[in-house]
């Protein structure tokens, strides 16, 4: 099933950047998706975490929230920076991962840093070392929201009851 995903993504990426359909750049693009998703199989990497098309169904809900998210953010940001006075309060902070996969974690790790004024500098097993722009920030993560609902999107919903580490 994942080999079939794989070979339709591809196909669907191709025909999206191309633009041209003539037969002999259809039968060009067949014949290279089908190396790719070979080439693919023997390196062993169409696997579960490669390719987690169980988290299809719940991207869009997650990609909706996490774009809110960031755009909260940008303008949190935005008025710290046009502020006279710049009130930055620059911190580091540990939180606690309760991702239970490595897809779930990096999903995690790539949101703190996607969302302005934080990033995601070191993980440690569980742990994310965090800097944030605004303690604020640090303080939003520390209650836990994003990882209740990275671990909602992944599927494991148990959420840590100890967040700051």
């Amino acid at each position: 099933m994942r080999t079939l995903v794989l070979a339709i993504a591809l196909a669907a990426f191709w025909l999206a950047l191309s633009g041209h359909y003539t037969p002999f750049l259809i039968s060009v693009g067949i014949l290279c998706v089908l190396i790719t998703v070979l080439v693919a199989q023997r390196m062993n990497i169409v696997d579960k975490e490669g390719q987690p098309i169980e988290l299809f169904a719940a991207a869009p809900a997650y990609w909706l929230w996490l774009f809110i998210e960031i755009a909260k953010s940008a303008w949190s940001v935005t008025r710290v920076i046009l502020d006279p006075r710049l009130p930055i309060s620059p911190t580091f902070t540990k939180v606690r991962a309760s991702q239970k996969t490595a897809a779930g974690m990096a999903t995690y790790a790539n949101s703190i840093t996607l969302t302005p004024g934080t990033i995601t500098t070191g993980v440690t097993g569980d742990v994310f070392e965090v800097h944030a722009l605004v303690k604020g920030n640090a303080d939003d993560l520390e209650a836990g929201g994003m990882d209740r609902r990275v671990s909602q999107f992944e599927g494991t919903a148990t959420a840590a009851s100890e967040r700051k580490v």
